[in-house]
């Protein structure tokens, strides 16, 4: 929204240096924006009323614990003041140690003061065009907003998606290693049938040999009768 970090309540107390938005001498605090709410739109506004809703006041504790505001200055900037705050935006960006590029909030905050001053600045010539300035302001913090979580809604859809890669990669490397230790035993169970298929092969082989040796002795033996036989047969004769 509007209040930067400079407009926030501060309990350390006021440092002017350090905040690019000019403002006026300390004051006890007010309900300013009560004030504002309580006279209405019929009244007569002033200048400073319209800086006020611009730029609510800086609230802050003294050192004596009262409760004290700044208000954003109502003076007008001369082309000098222009210039001494560009030179001051450069010095506390250097400062601070403020990155030149990427997000940087320390950058985000002193540009963000930088234009309520020139909001300032402009409201005090011209409070329409100012609180033009305001509306585009608040548009364009809308906008980053939006962006910011569509960022974040983005990075935690990526996330989510990345752990399901992740759970779907852990499941598959656990599928993969049963299917693998399913073919060490389909490979030791098939070493096995070929040993026993070498085994009957040989056995039936070896069978096969005493088969034939037998039939050999036998029409060896039986050749051998029918011959002595014919020779007896022979001798009858």
């Amino acid at each position: 929204g509007r209040e930067t970090m400079d407009s926030k309540q501060n309990s350390s107390g006021p440092d002017q240096d350090k905040s690019l938005v000019k403002r006026s001498d300390p004051e006890p605090f007010q309900d300013v924006a009560g004030k504002l709410k309580s006279k209405g739109s019929v009244a007569k506004t002033s200048i400073e009323d319209v800086i006020d809703a611009v730029l609510p006041p800086r609230v802050f504790l003294d050192a004596k614990g009262r409760k004290m505001m700044m208000r954003a200055s109502p003076l007008k900037a001369s082309r000098e003041d222009v210039i001494k705050l560009q030179i001051k935006l450069d010095t506390l960006l250097q400062e601070r140690q403020a990155r030149e590029s990427g997000i940087c909030p320390v950058r985000e905050e002193l540009y963000a003061q930088c234009f309520d001053e020139l909001i300032r600045q402009v409201t005090v010539e011209c409070p329409e065009r100012g609180l033009l300035l305001v509306r585009i302001k608040d548009e364009i913090a809308m906008t980053l907003a939006a962006y910011q979580t569509l960022y974040e809604g983005s990075i935690n859809f990526g996330m989510r998606k990345a752990l399901k890669v992740e759970q779907g990669k852990s499941e598959l490397e656990e599928k993969l290693g049963a299917l693998e230790e399913r073919r060490k035993k389909l490979l030791t169970r098939l070493d096995q049938e070929r040993t026993r298929t070498d085994l009957l092969e040989k056995r039936i082989a070896e069978k096969k040999v005493a088969e034939e040796k037998k039939m050999q002795s036998e029409k060896e033996f039986l050749s051998f009768q029918a011959k002595h036989l014919e020779n007896f047969l022979k001798t009858l004769k």
